[in-house]
């Protein structure tokens, strides 16, 4: 049995952890198990599962509080581990934890990108564009969620070659599939009356995530459809922000913030449309989820067309603005597409399939 080494940061209810814990669940643990290396030193919500999973996980010093201490970590697990494979979900700056893992005598240290950047995020954007050359330097094997993923960060050329592989953001879709029992129970635990209008969101709250827009496509939908309700999945620094918007706007009675939630699979049930207007993304896992339920769903222009797996799937421009994004939500029923399970499986997002192509990856290297 091998042991990989999976660097993921902060834990916080975001898409990265969320992929490598499904591939960790379906994957069989007596041919490559998993440990994890996690930022901060409180215990996360994820580490009673992967421990009772037969895995480990290294508590460091976050990177952005001391690059150097969380490097030296790095390296002394991997040193003392004798971990063979390094796999950072770091995206640009895998680089930290790529070059102690190199250090330390790691033979495959794979660089796995997730996101790609816009300018209007500013000086992350920048530090993301000054990182992204030194990223792949320590690495030996690449990696990446999407197409769109991968240009970004290694560029057309070798994706183009074949030097980088996909690794699916898949999930196990008979755990996503609709459930008419779970919609009218989630939906009385949340005070959500049968015939009112749900709008839905799962997303760390963040500038990528676009929380601010979505809160005035909501605006727009209230005046037209007065039952609706918008639910906001997960937490983040610009959580507060996004509660002030709401006051501001008189919607404290119909947006229910959530924050993380372990039941997600769930609460899809409740919804009627799922929308994510995100200035960037990889490729989304919360819209491989949604769709899966089957889902109406709305994503920006700027989420890869690789989100797109089955029908219920729509692209909007964001410089569109607030009011036509409501329009087309308006237009959205509680109707779910009875062949999603099976649109999903041929574009290859069922993890059952996946999880035993990531063993095989492994130990190609």
């Amino acid at each position: 049995m091998k042991r990989v080494l999976q660097i993921i940061g902060i834990v916080c209810g975001g898409g990265v952890e969320a992929v490598i814990m499904n591939y960790y669940r379906n994957i069989d643990r007596t041919q490559i198990q998993f440990d994890f290396v996690v930022d901060g030193y409180e215990k996360t919500y994820l580490d009673d599962e992967i421990e009772a999973m037969g895995g480990k996980v290294y508590h460091v010093e976050p990177y952005r509080k001391n690059i150097f201490r969380y490097m030296g970590q790095i390296y002394k697990i991997v040193r003392e581990g004798h971990y063979e494979i390094v796999h950072s979900n770091m995206n640009t700056l895998s680089v930290f934890s790529l070059f102690p893992a190199w250090l330390a005598g790691a033979e495959q240290r794979i660089l796995h990108n997730h996101s790609t950047a816009v300018k209007q995020e500013g000086k992350r954007s920048l530090m993301k564009q000054i990182l992204r050359p030194f990223a792949p330097i320590f690495a030996n094997r690449y990696a990446a969620c999407s197409e769109l993923a991968g240009n970004w960060m290694y560029g057309k050329e070798k994706m183009k070659r074949g030097d980088i592989s996909i690794i699916r953001n898949a999930i196990d879709l008979d755990q996503y599939a609709f459930s008419e029992s779970t919609r009218a129970k989630y939906r009385q635990e949340l005070g959500i009356g049968p015939d009112d209008f749900v709008i839905g969101h799962v997303g760390r709250f963040m500038f990528q995530k676009n929380h601010t827009f979505l809160i005035k496509i909501f605006r727009e939908v209230k005046k037209v459809q007065h039952n609706a309700v918008l639910l906001l999945i997960g937490d983040g620094e610009l959580r507060g922000k996004i509660e002030k918007q709401v006051q501001e706007y008189g919607l404290e009675d119909s947006v229910k913030f959530l924050g993380i939630r372990k039941d997600v699979q769930a609460l899809y049930n409740a919804m009627d449309v799922f929308v994510l207007p995100s200035w960037y993304e990889g490729l989304p896992l919360v819209s491989v989820e949604a769709q899966a339920n089957g889902l109406h769903c709305l994503f920006s222009k700027n989420v890869t067309a690789e989100s797109g797996l089955t029908q219920s799937a729509e692209f909007i421009h964001l410089e569109d603005g607030a009011e036509v994004w409501a329009e087309k939500v308006l237009q959205k029923d509680n109707t779910r597409n009875p062949i999603a399970a099976e649109e999903m499986r041929q574009a290859g997002f069922d993890i059952k399939t996946q999880a035993q192509s990531l063993i095989e990856w492994y130990k190609q290297g």
